[in-house]
């Protein structure tokens, strides 16, 4: 087998690579599930939205069997369809289900919570705040789990000092499962200071594996001179990851795939640091690392955060 190749008299760089990265337990199940039910009803399998934001992952499946749809409008009505893991509104199963449509739902375990969570607050007849950012499916879904006007979207500190509310008021809040870590508790601490009665989760929403991807991204932007992290531009976690390096003063950048590496970007780059979104599979980050070692000789590390042991169960019309 060939070295790499690359200038005989390029630098050695530095490779720090995040650990945890990656899939995450969710992002695993969803996958499962399609795949699952290739096996069980046959090829097409219908997909409300992307799976998961991963243009690389929905091709492998496209070419599996599954079909990708925006709505349900367009799945015949003997077909079988997979709700993506990002959660939907409560309207969209229960079209499926007028419909007669054999339906697989693959939300996340941890955003259903949240739609749990939304409905108990509802019932204790509280107006809810949910964190979250405008037009992501996970926020679609969440706020599609109670009636409209039950719920207010804010994304800013500057939009918790705009809501209409009365401080006595019964409020809860809620946050979407993918966010910054630091800017979701800034924008908390906002709520608890203008509502001081607000009623939040007994556990943190966002979910253990954006929090941990965060960690590993602070382990290692000090040290680094640019930080890749592979993700797509539609994937919230990724570019919370690219935000947390830079809050570090640590430039980011997020790319789909090694194409998109830009060579000039390794000049005067000593020590470079690598992550990948939570829907992004191992095999593009160690295509990136191959990238690298065309580009300059490696010295690869890995800086590890947390260890994920995680494993959520497939829905039972699949294991049965």
């Amino acid at each position: 087998m060939n070295a790499p190749f690359h200038k005989t008299d390029a630098p050695p760089l530095n490779l720090l690579i995040a650990a945890p990265r990656g899939f995450c337990a969710g992002v695993d199940r969803a996958i499962e599930i399609v795949e699952k039910a290739l096996e069980r009803y046959g090829a097409p399998v219908y997909v409300r939205h992307e799976i998961v934001h991963n243009k690389y992952v929905v091709e492998q499946l496209k070419g599996k069997g599954a079909i990708f749809v925006k709505e349900l409008d367009e799945v015949p009505n003997d077909a079988p369809v997979v709700f993506s893991a990002h959660g939907v509104p409560k309207s969209v199963p229960a079209e499926a289900s007028r419909r007669k449509l054999l339906y697989v739902d693959a939300t996340c375990p941890l955003v259903s919570k949240v739609h749990r969570q939304a409905e108990r607050q509802i019932e204790k007849n509280r107006h809810i705040i949910f964190i979250g950012h405008a037009g992501h499916p996970e926020v679609i879904g969440t706020m599609g789990q109670v009636e409209p006007g039950q719920m207010t979207l804010v994304e800013t500190i500057e939009d918790v000092e705009k809501l209409p509310f009365d401080s006595d008021e019964e409020l809860a809040y809620l946050t979407q499962t993918t966010l910054s870590v630091d800017d979701t508790r800034e924008v908390i601490d906002a709520l608890e200071w203008r509502y001081p009665n607000i009623s939040g989760p007994k556990a943190e929403d966002i979910c253990y594996a954006t929090s941990n991807r965060q960690a590993a991204v602070k382990e290692l932007a000090r040290d680094c001179d640019l930080v890749l992290v592979v993700g797509a531009p539609n994937s919230s976690n990724s570019l919370r990851l690219v935000e947390v390096s830079e809050r570090l003063g640590t430039p980011g950048k997020l790319i789909q795939r090694a194409e998109e590496i830009d060579p000039a970007w390794l000049d005067g780059v000593e020590t470079i640091g690598l992550t990948a979104g939570a829907s992004a599979p191992e095999v593009l980050v160690r295509e990136v690392v191959d990238a690298l070692a065309k580009l300059r000789p490696l010295r690869e590390k890995t800086i590890t955060a947390a260890e994920e042991k995680m494993v959520f169960k497939l829905p039972r019309q699949l294991t049965e």
